[in-house]
C-alpha cells in the first residue's frame, strides 16, 4: 500500500511539473516576443512603451465603437 501511494505521488507531481515548465516556458517566450515587438517600435518608428500602453488600453473602445480621440 506504501508503494502504490508513493507511486502515485511521485506521478502526480511530475505531472504538475511538467505543467508548470511548459507554462513557464510559453510564458518566458511570450514576455520576450512582447519585449522585441516594443524595441523595435521604440528604435525603429520612435513609438515609446507609454504611446504602446495606450494604443492597448483604447482597443475595446476601438472595438466597440466609441472613439476617444
Amino acid at each position: 500500500m506504501q508503494i502504490l501511494l508513493f507511486l502515485s505521488a511521485l506521478l502526480i507531481a511530475w505531472l504538475l511539473f511538467t505543467w508548470l515548465w511548459k507554462v513557464f516556458k510559453i510564458s518566458l517566450k511570450t514576455a520576450l516576443t512582447i519585449a522585441v515587438i516594443a524595441f523595435i517600435l521604440q528604435f525603429a518608428f520612435g513609438i515609446s512603451p507609454e504611446k504602446l500602453w495606450q494604443e492597448i488600453i483604447n482597443l475595446p473602445q476601438l472595438f466597440l465603437g466609441k472613439s476617444s480621440r
